[in-house]
């Protein structure tokens, strides 16, 4: 992406993006095998998508490389032709120029948008500017170029009416606008007419008149003075001319003036987003600020922040969901409470996992893959204390119960979370087939990675992590969890009446169920 200061013709924006492409070839080759176009844009369509702002502007310029899809390359990952071009790039008097890749979905802020907000748009200038210097003078490694939205320095034309000589002449202000408009903008003065559609027929002067500062201020402007009489004049006997600079757009957030400071994060060097984010987040704490004056960490950080606090209020109502569940079905509160554990058993699994493997944790999948794990992790659970409840109905100990509920359990818990873990293997490594060439020819041309996994690999390997460890864990922690909590209900109620509806019978009748309790285990497995 490519930006000129503001007024840079068209022509000379082409020129630079021109130098861009070459400079680009040099890296990527000219018949590369892995690319397959490299398209050039100024003015229209040029505009960075994370900038919020499509209209076309004529000191824009950008060049799009479309690689082929991940099964079809041979060369380079594309992370390394990255880093070289944003080398061969660099160094061009008065260009700003970046270089990201294209993000799918809708437009999304940049990682790293730092917002200073204020009410006087001055001092806030002055302010932004500040901390612009002050976050490049730390040198926060993972930062690619930061920029900012301030655009002050843009070329003004001011017609200033002179109020006493057009008071004079019976002139208003509004007549001087239009008529300025209409030689540069131009006025419609008529619709040509198809069976189609109405085309709109704007007059205004040619091109090297709008151009000509002179040419315009000698524009007539054609009036009824006070008296009545037609008279006409040039403009320039009516306003003065001054040239100048001004602010090119004022953005406003929550009904304060905001300029952002922005930048790409770089990825494809190994950064981390989240490291990065903390990093400068620290460094803006140390900048003193004026009272009714904030710098802020927002973009793409903002939007993380109110998805994680968005899956945690997920999180929340569907653990109390089950809780509510699994009280009805066991007509107990210590039985669902030893069932969720395994939920913070999985969690304890997915942190063990990231940590070991290495893996940069992606908030919004992470955190779907934890919800999701609330609901598979406690499946487990169900099935050991419900097995033991009914082996204890059936006149069992509590002790041998569970012994037996975990013996007779093993093998279906294994092999559940064994298949649900090899089901998802392929998601999170990315394993790809041609189903199409499959039926076809034969070959399903299997390779492994892609784009698809960037974005369902997280989710995968989240519920592998939890689940593996929530698995091994629920063998061992439930039964001794609900061994002593029914203990402690023996101790407390004085007999061993734990068992929900069962009272001592006569020991004829407790022989008779131990006797059986093998073949009801037998068949339950």
């Amino acid at each position: 992406y490519l930006r000129l200061p503001i007024g840079t013709d068209v022509a000379v924006t082409d020129s630079i993006t021109r130098v861009l492409e070459e400079r680009i070839y040099k890296v990527i080759g000219r018949n590369n095998p892995d690319v397959e176009s490299v398209i050039s844009n100024v003015a229209i369509g040029a505009n960075d998508p994370q900038e919020g702002s499509y209209a076309a502007q004529s000191n824009l310029g950008k060049v799009a490389i479309a690689f082929k899809e991940t099964s079809a390359r041979v060369g380079r990952p594309t992370g390394e032709y990255m880093n070289e071009i944003r080398k061969v790039v660099a160094g061009i008097p008065g260009a700003e120029v970046s270089v990201d890749k294209e993000s799918s979905g809708p437009p999304q802020p940049k990682p790293i948008a730092i917002e200073v907000a204020g009410d006087d748009y001055l001092t806030l200038a002055r302010l932004s500017k500040k901390v612009e210097r002050f976050v490049d003078s730390v040198n926060v490694p993972g930062v690619e170029d930061l920029r900012t939205n301030l655009e002050d320095a843009n070329p003004e034309i001011a017609f200033i009416v002179n109020r006493e000589r057009a008071n004079r002449e019976g002139v208003s202000t509004a007549q001087i606008g239009m008529l300025v408009r209409t030689a540069i903008f131009g006025t419609e003065a008529s619709k040509f007419k198809t069976s189609d559609d109405d085309y709109p027929v704007q007059v205004r002067y040619a091109g090297r008149f709008r151009k000509n500062i002179d040419a315009v201020l000698n524009a007539p402007l054609v009036f009824r003075n006070n008296r009545g009489q037609l008279r006409q004049v040039p403009l320039s006997a009516l306003v003065d001319v001054d040239y100048g600079r001004t602010f090119g757009s004022i953005k406003r957030q929550d009904l304060k003036k905001v300029i952002t400071i922005s930048s790409n994060v770089l990825t494809s060097q190994g950064y981390a987003d989240a490291q990065v984010i903390g990093e400068v987040t620290k460094v803006l704490e140390k900048i003193p600020m004026p009272p009714g004056y904030t710098v802020v960490m927002g973009g793409a950080s903002e939007d993380q922040k109110e998805t994680q606090d968005f899956l945690g209020l997920a999180g929340i109502l569907s653990i109390g969901l089950i809780f509510l569940i699994l009280v009805t079905q066991f007509n107990s509160l210590s039985k669902p409470l030893i069932i969720l554990s395994e939920i913070l058993f999985s969690i304890i699994g997915v942190l063990f996992g990231y940590a070991a493997t290495g893996m940069t944790i992606s908030i919004v999948m992470t955190g779907v893959g934890v919800v999701a794990l609330a609901g598979i992790v406690v499946k487990n659970g169900i099935l050991l204390i419900e097995f033991a409840d009914i082996l204890r109905a059936q006149g069992m100990p509590l002790r041998e119960a569970i012994i037996t509920a975990g013996r007779t359990r093993l093998n279906p818990v294994i092999l559940t979370a064994t298949a649900a873990i090899l089901g998802l293997i392929p998601l999170a490594i990315g394993l790809n087939v041609d189903f199409y060439e499959l039926f076809a020819s034969g070959n399903p041309h299997f390779f492994v990675g892609g784009e698809s996994v960037v974005f369902w690999g997280p989710l995968a390997w989240t519920i592998i992590f939890g689940l593996a460890f929530a698995t091994l864990i629920t063998l061992v922690v439930v039964p001794v969890m609900y061994l002593i909590s029914e203990r402690l209900k023996i101790r407390i109620k004085g007999n061993d009446s734990a068992a929900p509806g069962i009272q001592h019978q006569t020991a004829d009748a407790d022989e008779s169920r131990a006797a059986t309790a093998p073949a009801l285990a037998e068949a339950a497995y």
